[in-house]
């Protein structure tokens, strides 16, 4: 999986990572980082210039739900063949009335990440993290790093083993054709 390039342990090459992203990746036995040109941080971009498929990918995206004025956030990691059941699955679990995917500005600020590079490593301690069955069941997956120019490598056991995270059932729904592939 991206064999063309250096695979480096996340744990020591703390430059290649987000701020918010160091302490946490550390802490992950599988994870492996490496450097990209940002230009193809995005994530059909990025498995058309190393020949992956997009199930080598899962896609971070952060959901904001409301209720009586409280504001509720959510991290939903699926596979890239995937996309997240926003109006069923997350809005009925998050508990409220209306969800939607966080403006791009709101997601930035809050992780402390790139746009293109959010990763459910290293987010904010109380949004829970909400992981699709095929992505806990994964070898290994390319995810963010907290920044375009890198991604990070990681197993799906990894990944459930994150704070706050929670395999859930129907969070990730198989696209349609033509649908385009959100950004990592």
């Amino acid at each position: 999986m991206y064999d063309s390039v250096e695979h480096l342990p996340a744990a020591d090459h703390p430059e290649l990572l987000a701020a918010t992203v160091t302490g946490r990746a550390a802490e992950l036995p599988s994870a492996v980082v490496f450097s990209i040109d940002p230009e193809i941080a995005d994530t059909g971009a990025l498995c058309e210039a190393f020949g992956e498929g997009l199930e080598t990918c899962a896609n971070c995206v952060i959901v904001k739900g409301k209720r009586g004025g409280v504001e509720k956030y959510v991290a939903c990691l699926v596979l890239a063949t995937t996309r997240v059941d926003v109006n069923k699955v997350v809005r009925k679990k998050l508990d409220v009335r209306k969800a939607s995917f966080a403006l791009m500005d709101e997601a930035v600020s809050m992780s402390g990440m790139e746009y293109g590079g959010i990763t459910p490593v290293g987010l904010p301690a109380e949004w829970p993290i909400w992981i699709d069955p095929r992505v806990a069941e994964a070898e290994a997956l390319c995810i963010g790093s907290g920044l375009r120019s890198s991604k990070l490598i990681v197993s799906g056991a990894d990944l459930v083993s994150l704070p706050g995270a929670e395999v859930v059932e129907g969070v990730g729904e198989l696209r349609s054709a033509g649908v385009d592939v959100p950004p990592l």
